[in-house]
């Protein structure tokens, strides 16, 4: 299982994760209270300022401070390297 550092010491599997997009529009705003409502919201921004909301395929929503550029970074990383294992 391949983990991506979203910050502050969270991981995620890269392998469920579908889309890593920024919080600044009104449906990604409005998708993140949903999922606060349905209790599938995961907070892992420690306090700082939301910079990119992750989508996950179990329906669960994570806000990371870090921004999307940088988490991507990590995903095309691990990307290259499971290619490399086999």
């Amino acid at each position: 299982m391949e983990l991506i550092d979203i910050g502050f010491g969270s991981l995620v599997s890269a392998g469920r994760l579908i889309a890593v997009v920024s919080p600044e529009s009104a449906p990604i705003k409005r998708m993140a209270q949903e999922a606060r409502d349905r209790g599938v919201l995961i907070d892992a921004t420690y306090g700082r300022k939301t910079k990119a909301v992750l989508i996950m395929d179990n329906d669960h929503v994570v806000l990371s401070a870090r921004a999307p550029e940088a988490i991507a970074g990590c995903l095309e990383g691990v990307v290259r390297g499971s290619g490399e294992e086999d």
